[in-house]
């Protein structure tokens, strides 16, 4: 991988254990089967920001520890195209937020080399957006026509009470007990979506180890109030 984008590095809490798959199964178990998969396999992953995409493309990269690669372009397309030179030596490439360069011909045309690169060795591609790849902006016909031939899948969204289940999944991973009042509690004080949430829960879990606190709504609303 191009040094450019080096370091980086996976979000601890990014694995296949800690999301949530109510809705998503289809999705979860195709990624979760990519180290066993034929030759060649790859994804499309869209849907509405904040519903864990990221996630779990960083989880697919988990399974495949130094084989893979992760590419968040809304974070280093500013450093041009050649943060993907070297990545078609990668058995797994995951491409995250690929509508943030969709349209620039420079990003484009790398990418298009860079998918017929894998395609033929063999590996796997996987991208994410928040359109289906029709939608996606694309303007190489070459590049859209190689997307719209990945395995396509909409990431769901989740219902509160799933929401309120991702959440207590999450402070499980972390080592904290977050009680159904208390995730209610939090759910009714920020905003709903997981992104917002769980930075909620980061914050929360850095202060109750700090005070040897347990996770209480009185404890909570004093996190907050002093926020």
């Amino acid at each position: 991988m191009s040094q450019l984008a080096l370091p980086l590095r996976l979000a601890d809490h990014a694995i296949f254990d800690t999301f949530l798959d109510a809705g998503n199964e289809a999705l979860v178990d195709y990624l979760r089967s990519l180290t066993s998969a034929a030759p060649g396999q790859g994804a499309w992953v869209w849907g509405a920001p904040a519903t864990g995409k990221s996630h779990l493309l960083q989880a697919a990269c988990e399974r495949f520890g130094d084989r893979a690669a992760y590419v968040p372009l809304a974070e280093v397309a500013g450093a041009g195209p050649a943060v993907l030179e070297g990545l078609e030596s990668r058995q797994l490439v995951c491409i995250d937020d690929l509508d943030s360069v969709a349209g620039d011909p420079a990003w484009e045309r790398a990418l298009f080399v860079l998918c017929n690169d894998l395609i033929e060795a063999g590996r796997h591609l996987v991208v994410s957006a928040v359109t289906a790849p029709r939608a996606s902006g694309i303007a190489l016909a070459d590049l859209r026509s190689r997307m719209q031939r990945l395995a396509t899948f909409q990431l769901r969204g989740l219902d509160d009470a799933a929401r309120m289940e991702a959440l207590q999944l999450r402070a499980r991973h972390r080592g904290l007990e977050l009680p159904d009042e208390t995730a209610r509690y939090l759910m009714s004080r920020s905003r709903r979506d997981m992104r917002s949430l769980y930075e909620l829960l980061d914050r929360l879990d850095l202060e109750a180890l700090r005070a040897q606190r347990r996770l209480t709504i009185p404890f909570v609303k004093d996190v907050l109030q002093s926020g």
